[in-house]
């Protein structure tokens, strides 16, 4: 299994925003929240995210085929019953290659630490995938560092971003005026932003 530090420390404030949106109080009606987290990566997230929230159905993704084995490792270890089988999946591709996940399902989409670490077009899918697949009231969750209407702050981002964008010129962080209009041209829009540890932001948008 892998096991990434970042993940292991932004775990449990990630999970008080979640809690918000997919926890007990914020679900009170029947059946489960069907959650579909992207870049799943090493599965702690999701293990952790769905043992704290039982009556969610998670279903963890992505792209990197080493990534799911440690997703599949994470889940046994944790022995946690309502994460299902992680699947492969390319957030860039249209959504009808997502698993199978049907138009207007979802309640709940995540994607944590993904878009400054992938291409644009990754970022652009992301919307368009939510923009099909969550039900009406349904959220997307982003988690990450971002730039705020054209500005990088504090310098550690501004730093974090330059050399982002020497390892790959594709990557860097994502502007939030960028996010908002992605939102509103794929029928959501930006209902809150929370401040996290570490310079990082929580993102809420929600379909219209």
């Amino acid at each position: 299994m892998q096991a990434p530090a970042a993940a292991e420390r932004n775990k449990g404030p990630i999970l008080e925003v979640l809690r918000e949106y997919a926890g007990s109080d914020a679900h009170a009606g029947p059946g489960v929240l069907r959650v579909l987290e992207v870049g799943a990566g090493s599965g702690l997230h999701a293990a952790h995210f769905a043992r704290a929230l039982p009556q969610t159905r998670w279903q963890p993704s992505d792209i990197d085929p080493q990534a799911l084995r440690s997703i599949a490792a994470y889940v046994e270890a944790m022995q946690v019953p309502n994460v299902l089988p992680p699947i492969l999946l390319d957030v860039s591709q249209g959504w009808e290659t997502w698993g199978g996940t049907q138009p207007a399902t979802l309640d709940l989409l995540v994607s944590i630490n993904m878009m400054h670490i992938a291409e644009l077009r990754c970022t652009e899918g992301l919307f368009k995938g939510a923009g099909v697949l969550l039900k009406p009231g349904g959220v997307l969750f982003t988690y990450g560092p971002y730039a705020m209407d054209g500005r990088i702050s504090p310098q550690s981002n501004v730093d974090f971003d330059r050399s982002l964008r020497q390892s790959n010129p594709a990557w860097g962080l994502r502007d939030t005026a960028l996010l908002r209009q992605l939102a509103e041209a794929n029928g959501l829009r930006l209902e809150r932003m929370v401040d996290m540890p570490a310079n990082n932001k929580s993102l809420i948008f929600r379909k219209q």
